[in-house]
């Protein structure tokens, strides 16, 4: 999903997201001019595999972005990319979403620039802002003794809300499943606009809402949804742009990271969500590596 708006932001070129699962049951409309990307730390997905082998025979092109050198989807595809993560030995996948999502961001600037929808000024500054990134993670991870004794407080919840916009919302996606992956916890990522269209009935003083309050073109929209929130007595906690007065004024609990481009703060957002999960099902007493009834690799339907 965060590729889906990189490139359709950058390129201008229209995407689809799909679950492999879905898009083979169904009738999808390929042609071969079409891009198929697949993405897999494993490269061993089932549904994966068998969706690529049916864009295959219609004709598209076959990307793969993988981690495991060797692996099925590699050999399958036409052409793709590794990740070079390194071994990803708990279930629930960290690094390997941060460097897929780098690898995409790679690919959308690429793109554009070949295909002169970015200014040459963009295009470098872009560049330049994703060497910083690293530095960056690094001051996010500091944030980790903060998220700590945030989790203490919420370890006994039994559901969660996380809320975005724009960029904001795969993030929010993202810091829900590790949740429910690796604690338990019920835990569900919403677009913060979608917010009044049903989850908002969940809300009371037993609701924690993790909220992506970045500076950005929508963080005002944010705010609003923030006061919706407060309204209702639902405890906020916020991922804010360092320095950030007015979320800080309305959030319960505000962790910061560095001020970075709307569109690489997926990058940097997703860390804390990632340090809360982890802290959470710890607390717990949950095997943060190994949990229940997930397998490292899905290989079957």
């Amino acid at each position: 999903m965060v590729a889906e708006y990189l490139i359709e932001d950058l390129a201008r070129i229209p995407v689809e997201v799909e679950y492999a699962s879905e898009f083979r049951y169904r009738n999808p409309i390929i042609s071969e001019d079409d891009v198929v990307i697949a993405i897999s730390q494993s490269g061993e997905t089932a549904d994966t595999l068998a969706a690529i082998e049916m864009a295959k025979e219609r004709g598209a092109t076959i990307f793969g972005v993988c981690n495991v050198v060797g692996s099925s989807i590699p050999r399958a595809t036409h052409a793709g990319s590794y990740t070079h993560a390194g071994p990803e030995i708990g279930v629930a996948s960290t690094k390997a979403f941060t460097a897929q999502v780098t690898v995409l961001t790679l690919m959308a600037l690429q793109i554009a620039n070949k295909r002169g929808t970015i200014t040459q000024s963009r295009f470098r500054a872009l560049l330049n802002e994703l060497e910083t990134i690293p530095s960056k993670v690094e001051i996010a991870l500091k944030s980790n003794d903060k998220v700590k004794e945030i989790s203490a407080l919420f370890k006994d919840s039994r559901n969660f809300l996380y809320l975005g916009r724009g960029y904001g919302f795969p993030v929010a996606l993202e810091g829900a499943l590790k949740l429910k992956e690796i604690s338990y916890i019920h835990a569900e990522g919403y677009p913060a606009a979608e917010m009044k269209h049903g989850p908002i009935a969940l809300i009371d003083e037993e609701m924690p809402v993790v909220v992506i309050a970045t500076k950005n073109s929508s963080y005002e929209k944010v705010v609003s949804n923030i006061q919706e929130v407060k309204a209702r007595k639902g405890k906020i906690i916020a991922i804010v742009t360092e320095g950030d007065v007015d979320v800080r004024k309305m959030a319960d609990y505000t962790i910061e990271i560095p001020e970075t481009d709307d569109i690489l703060v997926p990058l940097v957002s997703v860390i804390p969500l990632q340090l809360l999960s982890y802290h959470i099902a710890v607390m717990r007493g949950c095997n943060v590596d190994q949990p229940r009834n997930l397998a490292k690799s899905v290989t079957v339907e």
